[in-house]
């Protein structure tokens, strides 16, 4: 049968994330942070939920794993290209407390995927679950892990002190409260360009749960161009804030305008109550300047992704 990811399981996988956040915050598995689903969720739902499946598992009423699973699906992207995902991927979180399900999503993930590709993403703090991953068959991705490779890490920091924000003469900060819909979808489609992100994109990210236009900033310059842009996701519960995404269209970068950015969003995110902050970056040696971008305003990292691989019988 397949079942649909609702937005109200979307809630549940939050809790969860606050969950995992409170107790063991370095278990957090890529793709399954607060921000990060309300934001994959949003950006695809409408495009691409036909081709996603998901599970839940509960002990009593609360929710204590969850996989999601994104079968292969074709992507048409703005500039008219067109890619076609072959494999499978998987994006799941067990609480720690229930560590032992984790072969139960694997089960399911195998079941669910059938003869394709299959990739998943756990965390290297995990030692249990990547234990049982690899019994199942599953290995380390080499290409993700090459020097150019795919995988992600988390990066942390506390709000604190935050220096001041310093924009070029002639630029100002906005919010896609004041700027409206169409700057803000134009803004990261510049920055991310080939992308499959569109105005209905953009629609769905604003009803996903967390999401507030006034945490969404983005830097105009003096022709009107919206320069870059990112969205904070407010994790009440832990008074944590996550940015996702952050980007900067390509003519107007290495100006110091993500920087600014960066530090006027976490201090609108600390006035909005958070008292700690989250980032995710590509880790490999390869992707230096977004590392570098979040080192300079004070993250450092907090987990990492361990991808694995399982080739098709």
């Amino acid at each position: 049968m397949i079942t649909e990811l609702t937005v109200e399981d979307l809630r549940l996988m939050q809790g969860l994330a606050q969950r995992v956040t409170a107790a063991r915050p370095e278990l957090v598995n890529g793709d399954a942070a607060y921000g990060e689903l309300a934001w994959n969720w949003g950006k695809d739902h409408a495009a691409f939920a036909a081709s996603w499946r998901r599970e839940l598992w509960f002990d009593g009423g609360d929710l204590v794993a969850w996989a999601w699973a994104r079968l292969p699906h074709r992507v048409r992207r703005g500039d008219g290209t067109v890619k076609d995902v072959t494999g499978a991927s998987l994006a799941h979180q067990v609480h720690p407390g229930h560590a032992g399900l984790v072969d139960e999503v694997i089960a399911w993930y195998e079941a669910t995927a059938g003869e394709v590709d299959r990739s998943a993403l756990p965390g290297v703090a995990d030692e249990f679950g990547l234990a049982r991953w690899k019994a199942h068959g599953y290995e380390t991705d080499p290409d993700a892990l090459g020097d150019t490779g795919s995988w992600t890490q988390l990066n942390e920091r506390d709000l604190g002190d935050v220096a001041d924000p310093v924009l070029p003469a002639g630029f100002r900060f906005r919010t896609a409260a004041e700027a409206g819909p169409a700057a803000a979808v134009q803004a990261h489609v510049d920055a991310w360009a080939p992308t499959a992100y569109t105005a209905q994109s953009y629609e769905g990210v604003r009803h996903a749960p967390a999401y507030r236009a006034d945490l969404h900033v983005l830097v105009e310059a003096p022709d009107g161009t919206m320069a870059c842009s990112a969205i904070m996701w407010l994790d009440e519960a832990n008074r944590t804030a996550e940015f996702e995404p952050v980007g900067t269209h390509p003519g107007f970068r290495r100006r110091g305008l993500a920087r600014a950015m960066l530090l006027h969003g976490m201090r609108l995110a600390r006035d909005a109550g958070a008292r700690h902050m989250t980032v995710a970056c590509l880790g490999a040696p390869g992707h230096p300047a977004a590392r570098e971008l979040y080192y300079g305003v004070g993250f450092r990292e907090l987990s990492r992704d361990a991808p694995l691989v399982k080739a098709r019988a």
